[in-house]
């Protein structure tokens, strides 16, 4: 089972980069390339099942998962690139940061005020 979880982490480690930018697509003199942000999770284990009064075994097992929130693209246009994010996108992955960020910020100005 180890090996396996080895053999995912090192096809994720290949795919890196295509999986966040995608193929550049030309329309009407204008290239796009897509950009993503994507997560991906993997989990394995193993181990003997039994107790007392139980039926000894082994086991293993795994799984894994992975998503992809599409954020915007690089629009190349008469020589000049320039990003124009999918903002729908963007407040969804920046929402919880800026909680996280206000939440540590009002922790910080309460322990400076004791």
């Amino acid at each position: 089972m180890t090996h396996l979880t080895k053999q995912i982490a090192d096809t994720l480690v290949e795919v890196g980069v295509h999986s966040a930018y995608g193929d550049p697509v030309e329309v009407d003199g204008t290239t796009l390339i897509p950009v993503a942000y994507t997560a991906y999770g993997f989990g394995a284990g193993e181990g003997a099942g039994g107790g007392e009064g139980a039926a000894q075994g082994e086991g293993s097992g795994g799984g894994g998962g992975g998503f992809s929130i599409p954020v915007g693209s690089y629009v190349t246009r008469e020589g000049t690139t320039r990003f124009e994010p999918n903002i729908i996108a963007l407040l969804a992955v920046g929402t919880p940061f800026v909680w996280v960020a206000g939440r540590a910020l009002a922790r910080i100005v309460k322990a400076l005020k004791k």
